[in-house]
């Protein structure tokens, strides 16, 4: 069965579609990056910083746009068995590593299952549907699957299957190869210089396989250690482009204002970044569901979006965000109601117990969040302390489970069984990570449910599956929904393209331009 066949033609028609005027080649992009990433091998290294500038580096087999369907990238096309167990990628031809080398379906196989099965915890996890891996030619690989995984089409992204070089890598220690300090990918940029504390400078790859790309000659990322002097960056021309949580929320009216600038949401479709608080249910009185449905209709979230987040995202209705697949659009009300918040409490066994909340130390729209919380709490009685932290000690609070409630975030990566299940399932809830379980959510019959959903390949079965995963999680309130988080990318409206898949600026700059008119 055939899913997919495309030419580079087909590659270029979204982004370029969606242009105004003709592309122009030539200039330099400015680009905050913050804060500064502790490494730009994102085959070690998947952080926020490190996925956004590696995008110019480093590739893999496709892109995904708005809506989650894939697209060619170094695979042109691809089919899938009619059982779901067969993967076959045919890879471009013509394609070169940054010092000259051709990528083949050698580097591909070396890149899962050798590299990143050791060094990344996503893949690793993946890999284990997988039985073979298969490489009859130079660009063909073939994976065969123990199992239908309906994900697996979604995992081909440069933060999770990136394509390195075996010839620099094979046989080497992959986290002390010195070729980490200087990046090698297929990707539209060269790494040229990384002054540490300043600037990260990426040249134009001149052998880049899409004819005419990329447009622009340079690429600056510039580090700036905070979010008001990345305002002021952009003020003061000093930046082109501010990714999104660059600036705090309360600058963004008065930076969107500013002559020649855009603003966009889109760009975080396959990340969903759902905001919530964890629930620890290993402490009383927060094991009793009517203390947690308390605390839920308590929380004025439209407020929070209105006047902390500026009016960007949008308000959670459970674990799925709306850009996800398989998101329940009716389950369970959880909505603000004050007054059935103070009826459930005094149902409750909650005593007077202080509930110890732990913020999140991301900037100061954090802090406020935190301390809104604590007032929607309190208004219907409950004693709450704040408990300030910095990353590092909330790091290691969350992976202790040191704490009663903890703001978080976490991506999606479009698909539940990619970036939901793992806060949910029971085997998962271990202490030791703070981006697991962390609330010891025990549900084994939905255990159950998340494993079949996942290896089923028909979408509706699966649909059918997530909703009744969602309406029992939200009946059962494991943890405080928040948001789906909207982090603008703001840039000066003479910068073409900066957001055209559903990574946004972690994609890469291939198809910006500067309308230098």
């Amino acid at each position: 069965m055939k899913l997919a066949v495309a030419a580079l033609a087909l590659v270029l028609a979204g982004p370029l579609a969606a242009q105004d005027g003709e592309p122009q080649s030539g200039g330099t992009l400015n680009v905050v990056v913050q804060p500064e990433p502790p490494s730009l091998m994102i085959g070690l290294i998947q952080n926020g910083p490190t996925q956004m500038v590696a995008g110019d580096i480093y590739e893999s087999f496709l892109r995904y746009n708005f809506d989650l369907t894939p697209e060619p990238q170094l695979a042109e096309s691809w089919e899938i068995s009619d059982d779901g167990k067969t993967y076959t990628f045919h890879l471009r031809e013509g394609v070169v590593f940054h010092d000259g080398e051709p990528f083949t379906s050698e580097d591909a196989k070396f890149s899962i299952d050798v590299f990143l099965r050791e060094t990344h915890s996503r893949m690793r996890t993946y890999l284990e549907h997988v039985e073979s891996i298969e490489t009859p030619d130079d660009h063909t690989i073939v994976f065969n699957l123990k199992n239908p995984f309906g994900p697996f089409l979604g995992i081909f992204e440069t933060g999770t299957a990136p394509m390195l070089p075996k010839h620099i890598y094979e046989g080497t220690d992959f986290a002390n190869n010195p070729a980490n300090n200087t990046p090698i990918g297929t990707g539209p940029f060269k790494f040229d210089e990384w002054v540490k504390g300043s600037y990260i400078h990426f040249v134009k790859n001149e052998d880049y396989y899409m004819d005419g790309l990329p447009y622009v000659d340079e690429v600056y990322y510039h580090i700036i250690p905070d979010a008001a002097s990345r305002a002021v960056a952009y003020e003061t021309g000093k930046v082109d482009v501010l990714s999104g949580g660059s600036i705090e929320n309360f600058d963004v009216p008065r930076v969107r204002e500013m002559d020649n600038t855009c603003v966009t949401e889109k760009g975080f479709e396959y990340f969903g970044p759902h905001s919530w608080i964890w629930i620890n249910l290993n402490n009383k009185p927060l094991d009793d569901l009517k203390v947690r449905q308390a605390m839920m209709h308590a929380l004025d979230r439209q407020f929070a979006r209105d006047a902390l987040w500026n009016g960007l995202g949008k308000v959670a209705t459970g674990p799925v965000s709306s850009a996800t697949k398989f998101y329940a659009e009716d389950t369970p009300d959880i909505g603000y109601d004050p007054e059935k918040a103070k009826a459930l409490l005094e149902e409750s066994s909650y005593d007077g117990e202080t509930i110890r909340l732990l913020g999140l130390p991301y900037g100061e729209t954090w802090q406020r969040w935190a301390e809104a919380v604590k007032q929607n709490l309190t208004e219907i009685g409950m004693s709450v302390e704040i408990v300030p932290s910095d990353v590092a000690g909330w790091n290691q609070k969350v992976s202790d489970r040191d704490f009663d409630l903890a703001f978080t975030y976490l991506y999606q990566y479009g698909d539940p069984a990619l970036g939901v299940s793992r806060s949910y399932m029971g085997d998962n809830a271990e202490p030791g990570s703070p981006w697991n379980n962390v609330a010891n959510y025990q549900n084994p019959e939905l255990d159950k449910l998340w494993d079949e959903a996942a290896l089923m390949a028909d979408p509706e079965e699966r649909r059918a599956a997530y909703k009744t995963i969602q309406d029992q999680i939200v009946s059962d309130v494991p943890n405080l929904w928040l948001l789906e988080l909207g982090f603008p990318t703001i840039y000066r409206c003479n910068i073409k393209n900066p957001v055209n898949t559903a990574f946004g600026v972690n994609d890469g700059f291939r198809f910006v331009w500067i309308d230098q008119k």
